[in-house]
């Protein structure tokens, strides 16, 4: 006879349920629009460029984030964490390496498409190769931290997933918070508004705007800084009295990044979108160009 665990305290039957199957959907369909980026690359010849492997690194970081937020979803069914202390741990530190690796990829392709549009300098495979290396090395750096000390990983409100524990608000907490929040979010923001701006300027000049250069940026900061408030806040005021319901929030909305990432990267790509076509279809479109840009 199967035991059914007690509801998470500050969260009702319906509650619990609507955010495992909001996470669900979060996983089921931002893992399908990013693996069939992952394979797209793969298959189709023509998608294999250096401008490109920037584009996979975001797609594998965030099928990371899916398999995450999957797992997530499971344990919220089950109105409990079932992988004991280990296992938080190990998810929490998945959950901050795949979402730092996304945020850091990001920035990479900003960087790319400046230098493209406004320098006219084509990304070597070299180059390339190195900013993605570089990317996930240093998400596993500031996402191993906690498991050396750090700041530490805990259950997220709901109790069946894990996070960066921001309920203490100590001194442990408050510096590396600065830390990571410095160089993860803050430098890679700047690098993509700055790049950004560069290249709005000068599709203004040309008249001929490429692709939606505000897009980028907005969705950085519209799916990822909902969580960094949270998160900043809890540095200088205790956020315990928030109900539990609602300091999910932050978390549902992150866990959306894989999706709308998707569309502005891959599907958002008019290079990219051909070649998917071709993949699902068979049918290959005339290229007029391909510059491995965001259209």
């Amino acid at each position: 006879m199967v035991t059914a665990h007690p509801l998470p305290e500050g969260f009702t039957e319906i509650e619990v349920f609507a955010i495992g199957t909001a996470l669900l959907v979060e996983a089921l369909l931002g893992f399908c629009l990013n693996g069939l980026t992952i394979i797209s690359f793969r298959k189709i010849k023509e998608l294999r460029t250096p401008s490109n492997l920037l584009v996979l690194s975001i797609a594998l970081a965030d099928c990371g984030i899916c398999i995450n937020a999957f797992i997530a979803a499971f344990s919220s069914f089950l109105r409990y964490w079932p992988y004991g202390s280990d296992g938080c741990q190990i998810h929490g530190f998945h959950g901050f390496l795949t979402a730092l690796a996304s945020i850091s990829s990001s920035a990479a392709v900003a960087w790319d498409r400046y230098h493209h549009y406004c320098t006219r300098s084509r990304l070597q495979w070299s180059t390339a190769a190195s900013m993605m290396v570089f990317a996930w090395l240093f998400a596993a750096f500031w996402s191993v931290m906690p498991l050396l000390g750090w700041g530490e990983y805990d259950y997220e409100p709901l109790r069946t997933c894990c996070t960066l524990d921001y309920s203490k608000g100590d001194r442990n907490y408050v510096t590396f918070l600065f830390a990571l929040s410095t160089f993860n979010f803050m430098i890679p923001g700047f690098i993509m508004l700055t790049a950004y701006q560069s290249i709005h300027q000068k599709f203004r000049k040309t008249g001929q705007y490429k692709f939606n250069t505000g897009l980028p940026l907005k969705t950085l900061v519209i799916c990822w800084g909902p969580y960094c408030l949270l998160c900043s806040y809890a540095a200088v005021e205790n956020v315990m009295f928030i109900p539990p319901k609602y300091r999910m929030i932050p978390a549902l909305i992150a866990k959306a990044v894989p999706t709308v990432d998707a569309f502005v990267y891959a599907l958002g790509n008019e290079n990219y979108r051909g070649g998917i076509w071709q993949f699902l279809t068979g049918q290959k479109i005339e290229k007029a160009e391909v510059d491995n840009k965001t259209k």
